[in-house]
C-alpha cells in the first residue's frame, strides 16, 4: 500500500499569486488524477495541510514526520510545492526512517491543460514501487536523493548538487 500525504502546491492547482487562492479549497484533488489513470494499486491518501511550500515551517515538517511514523505504511509519496521541497526531503532524510518516502510536484499548475503533474505523479508512482528505503525527489522525469538535489531556478528543473 501507498500511503500519499499532500501538502498542496502548484500540482493541487492552487495559484499562489492569486491572494484570493490562499482560502479556497484545492482545485484539483490528487485523487481524480489516479482515477483517471485507473490506478490498481492500494492506496490511501490523507490530506496534512495545504499551503505554498514557502509557507511550510519546521513545524509542518514535525508534523507530516508523525504522520510517517504513525503509520503502517512502508511506502509514502508526498505532494509537495517545488519551492521548499528539498528543504522538506532533507529533513526527513536526515531522520533515518526505514521507509520509503518520495515527494513530487509539479511547476504547471495541476489543473492547467499543459500541466506536468500527471506525468510526475505517474513517474514518482512507477519510481516509488522500486525504490529502497530512504527519502527522494521526483520531478521531471529524474529520482533524486534527498542530500543530493537542487531546484534550479533559471530552468525550472530539479538537479543534482554536484550538476549545479
Amino acid at each position: 500500500m501507498i500511503h500519499i500525504i499532500t501538502t498542496g502546491g502548484t500540482i493541487e492547482g492552487l495559484d499562489y499569486k492569486k491572494p484570493e487562492n490562499e482560502k479556497k479549497q484545492n482545485k484539483i484533488a490528487i485523487a481524480e488524477f489516479l482515477e483517471s489513470a485507473n490506478v490498481s494499486f492500494p492506496y490511501i491518501i490523507e490530506k496534512a495541510f495545504a499551503k505554498d511550500s514557502r509557507s511550510i515551517t519546521d513545524e509542518d515538517r514535525m508534523f507530516l514526520l508523525k504522520k510517517i511514523k504513525a503509520s503502517n505504511a512502508e511506502k509514502f509519496l508526498i505532494t509537495h510545492g517545488t519551492f521548499t521541497m528539498e528543504d522538506t526531503a532533507a529533513y526527513l532524510g536526515r531522520q533515518g526512517l526505514k521507509k520509503t518516502i518520495l515527494l513530487v510536484g509539479s511547476f504547471i499548475l495541476g489543473n492547467s491543460k499543459s500541466t506536468d503533474a500527471p506525468f510526475n505523479l505517474g513517474f514518482a508512482f512507477s519510481a516509488l514501487q522500486f525504490l529502497k528505503p530512504d527519502v527522494y525527489i521526483a520531478m521531471n522525469g529524474e529520482i533524486f536523493h534527498w542530500n543530493n538535489v537542487t531546484k534550479n531556478t533559471d530552468t525550472n528543473k530539479f538537479m543534482s548538487k554536484n550538476e549545479k
